[in-house]
């Protein structure tokens, strides 16, 4: 069937009601970016899922917009051209959401905990929630992952690198990333820079779920209802019927909504379908709507292009 023969209902903006700006409203991708991830629905739920709209200063989207009008009035961290590794950009943009936004202090940063001269794990950030008092742990993660059925009638999600899986990493994230500061190790750490108590542990994973088109598959129960959604489709179903409006998405603009002035490219696709069969690697695409009073071209759903072969 063909790739978006049954579009889902897209959720990949966030809710007027609950998010005071919209991340699709702001023109400098950074600021964009940045935007996205202080609103963005997670993909765990737990006790331990950091929120950090809850904790936002009132003029957060004064300040967003003031960024957005003038990049040179934002924080230097977030000036620098974006890395291309999409995790280091994400841990970026988190720390000055953090800093520069909440005003909290990060006491540690990617800190690796040593025993006996080796590494056995290490502490994305260890924070002072200012509003709170009190230390806490946050381990991050920014995740994509396409729902493939299976035959025993479950869905396993896989990252497009199908080496990460969800069920795998929320439990990793769970049971072991969350709890680092409970070893003898990281308390010895800790105390070595006057922390003596007991660390809060955060976890913040914002993403999307790919739904495979033509067939109905339900979110894992930890994944939060509102989850961002997007569509996944092997190379074979692709038609050209399918294409117009479609732009590829690179890092890092994987993370917030895309939107650009330029008509989409239709020989740009073609070559990145061409790229898919030739390496074997899934593309992200974007598909867009032009606002007819702007001119500007919108996301409005975004679509995993896998070849045949993944993910085995």
């Amino acid at each position: 069937s063909s790739c978006l023969a049954d579009s889902l209902r897209y959720s990949g903006h966030m809710d007027a009601k609950t998010a005071p700006y919209s991340a699709s409203e702001l023109t400098t991708p950074e600021v964009r970016h940045l935007a996205w991830v202080c609103q963005a629905p997670q993909l765990l739920q737990s006790p331990l899922t950091f929120e950090p709209g809850r904790f936002l200063p009132d003029d957060v989207t004064e300040e967003i917009k003031a960024w957005d009008h003038n990049l040179q009035t934002a924080p230097p961290l977030l000036r620098e051209p974006p890395q291309k590794r999409l995790g280091f950009y994400f841990e970026r943009l988190y720390r000055v959401l953090l800093e520069d936004l909440l005003g909290w202090e990060v006491l540690l940063q990617n800190q690796q905990i040593q025993s006996n001269g080796r590494t056995i794990g290490e502490l994305d950030f260890v924070v002072h929630n200012r509003n709170e008092d009190r230390i806490e742990h946050h381990e991050i993660a920014i995740k994509y992952y396409l729902g493939v059925p299976e035959h025993s009638g479950r869905t396993l999600w896989y990252g497009p690198n199908a080496r990460d899986r969800l069920d795998l990493k929320a439990d990793r994230m769970l049971r072991l990333q969350s709890q680092r500061t409970t070893l003898p190790e990281a308390r010895a750490l800790l105390a070595d820079m006057g922390i003596k108590e007991p660390v809060m542990p955060r976890i913040f994973m914002p993403g999307y779920l790919f739904y495979p088109t033509g067939t109905q598959v339900s979110a894992p129960q930890s994944v939060p209802a509102n989850h961002l959604r997007g569509q996944w489709c092997y190379l074979s179903q692709v038609e050209s019927s399918d294409l117009p409006g479609w732009v590829l998405l690179n890092k890092p603009h994987w993370i917030g909504p895309w939107r650009q002035y330029e008509s989409p490219a239709p020989d740009a696709v073609n070559a990145a379908l061409a790229t898919i069969e030739r390496a074997e690697i899934p593309l992200l695409f974007a598909k867009l709507k032009q606002d007819s009073v702007t001119g500007l071209w919108q996301e409005t759903n975004r679509l995993f292009v896998v070849p045949d072969s993944w993910p085995g």
